[in-house]
């Protein structure tokens, strides 16, 4: 009988959604060429939600920590539940979901200076954090880079209560 029941989506399922959709943009792969990696996958994850996390973390309210803290859990439940639906072991779960979570708030630390960031050291960030097709390593990133500005300044032109509703309609064109 419940087979057929509706499953409600939360505020947090709709935005981890729209940022599994943005994260998935075949554009990173066939025109900025990463590679089509899990770890790039999580990465691009990381770093759509940290700059949110960032905008969230402007309102200093007690409704915005549960919702940030709420996100954080999600996230970190979905890769685990991923990570095993591949077919890792409890053991190689463990320390992955350790190493996420340190790259995590690396990537987190490195969008909250992302303004202060010259080409140069964006260029640095991203080929630190995402990995690219072999034939491609020495390039400059700037559509990665453009990219990533035009997101970052549609994160913190977004009203909070967008954000808490899961309203993340992005759209970036490259040419």
């Amino acid at each position: 009988m419940t087979k057929f029941s509706k499953q409600i989506k939360t505020p947090e399922d709709i935005l981890y959604n729209s940022i599994l959709f943005l994260s998935r943009n075949k554009l990173f792969y066939t025109k900025f060429y990463l590679s089509d990696t899990f770890q790039n996958r999580i990465n691009l994850i990381f770093l759509h939600i940290s700059f949110l996390f960032i905008k969230i973390k402007q309102n200093n309210n007690k409704r915005y920590k549960f919702f940030y803290q709420n996100m954080f859990d999600l996230i970190f439940i979905k890769i685990e539940q991923n990570m095993r639906e591949i077919g890792y072991g409890d053991t190689v779960v463990n320390k992955n979901m350790k190493f996420l979570v340190k790259n995590f708030y690396d990537i987190l630390l490195n969008c909250e200076k992302y303004n202060e960031k010259t080409i140069n050291l964006k260029n640095t960030f991203f080929l630190k954090f995402l990995e690219q097709k072999n034939a491609i390593k020495d390039s400059n990133n700037k559509g990665l880079i453009d990219y990533f500005n035009k997101y970052q300044v549609f994160c913190l032109d977004l009203s909070i209560d967008s954000v808490l509703k899961g309203s993340l309609k992005f759209n970036f064109s490259y040419t």
